[in-house]
């Protein structure tokens, strides 16, 4: 099969989207309108043979410009959405750039939707515990992915270049989740009992006590945004990191429900009136996430963050998901490292950590490319 790459509307694009039991959020068609300081488009991959079809891949290209250049870095967040279990990526990946190319791109990055490798919720706290282990990759893997490795050799004899994820003008993806599998390997869906009992005593015993102690969760709705950012802004105080601005939020929530109703929630725990922890979750088919989350500092003991986080996985399971994402975790298992906390929070769920082949460039224009690389060392 020959395939030709050129755009398409919105709506094909979400139909395609659909057709599939999951594809990352951040290639919908409403990915595009968040991320409104890029340039947006969507793109269908053809068969040349029958070009009238329906297109047998999809992507969101964002595209960022350089500087006083009327040229861009093609971004392509978690993606394409095309057959990446495929012994030639080049019948793919070359009529792609090919179009971006003409787009007057310089360069392409992408984030294959691909796993390389699985730890165990037991392996990773086995490797915090022990002095000799600091990283992830010390600990022998319970699945190496075939295709995944497939995925990486190829990449590298088509000349893309690995990178480490980054923020800023490359707005790089996490390498790293944590998953909490919804379902069993035959495909069938796990029951809401074998989740809670794949979970660590203390994370059963904080969802017991949020429950006696009165923690109610409830759906919220786009009027609740401004509740959750002023939390959420005492989280980023807490925890030293930048928080977003609420148009940032309302952005994402209007896009993303636009698209399907069900595409966005937003979850909130009060207690006794008060609002100790809210989320905010995404699913595109079989694969839901959590996106963003705030706790309060006071009332910690009623356990929100514990409660908010299971009735999202229910939520989940209700919605016939099959994998509960708790999205980036760094790779450190060193316990006096300040990430460990994050990643000893998650690993309670029971699930397992997840590694993806992570994004990877290709310069179209080397001087171009050359010169981008340098402006992101400078901005570091």
């Amino acid at each position: 099969m020959t395939l030709t790459v050129r755009p398409i509307s919105a709506a094909q694009h979400l139909e395609a989207i659909r057709a599939r039991r999951s594809a990352s959020f951040l290639q919908t068609p409403a990915w595009g309108a968040v991320k409104s300081e890029w340039r947006s488009e969507s793109v269908g991959w053809f068969d040349s043979a029958d070009p009238d079809a329906a297109p047998v891949g999809v992507a969101l290209v964002l595209y960022r410009q350089v500087p006083r250049l009327k040229r861009y870095l093609a971004y392509l967040p978690e993606g394409p959405v095309i057959d990446w279990d495929t012994d030639d990526l080049a019948a793919w990946l070359d009529p792609l750039t090919a179009h971006l190319r003409a787009q007057r791109a310089f360069g392409v990055r992408m984030g294959p939707p691909v796993v390389t490798r699985r730890w165990s919720a037991a392996q990773v706290k086995e490797g915090i515990a022990s002095a000799d282990v600091r990283r992830l990759g010390d600990l022998p893997p319970v699945e190496r992915s075939r295709s995944g490795a497939a995925v990486v050799s190829q990449l590298t004899e088509l000349g893309w270049q690995p990178q480490l994820a980054e923020g800023g003008f490359a707005a790089g993806q996490p390498q790293f989740n944590f998953w909490v599998p919804l379902a069993h390997p035959d495909g069938t869906p796990c029951s809401e009992a074998e989740v809670l009992a794949g979970m660590n005593q203390l994370w059963r015993r904080n969802i017991k006590k949020a429950d006696k102690s009165g923690v109610v969760v409830t759906t919220g709705s786009r009027d609740d945004l401004p509740a959750f950012h002023a939390l959420y802004v005492h989280t980023a105080e807490r925890d030293h990191f930048t928080p977003r601005p609420l148009r940032y939020f309302e952005t994402m929530h209007d896009a993303l429900a636009a698209e399907e109703p069900d595409r966005i929630t937003l979850h909130l725990a009060h207690h006794e009136g008060d609002l100790v922890a809210a989320t905010i979750a995404i699913r595109v088919g079989a694969h839901a996430w959590y996106s963003y989350g705030a706790s309060s500092t006071e009332k910690r003991e009623v356990r929100g963050s514990n409660a908010v986080q299971w009735a999202m996985i229910r939520a989940a399971l209700a919605a016939g998901a099959e994998v509960y994402d708790l999205r980036g975790i760094t790779d450190t298992l060193d316990a006096d490292d300040p990430h460990v906390g994050l990643i000893q929070f998650k690993v309670g769920t029971g699930g397992q950590a997840v590694e993806y082949a992570g994004e990877w460039d290709l310069p179209l224009n080397r001087v171009l490319y050359r010169g981008f690389e340098l402006y992101m060392r400078r901005r570091g």
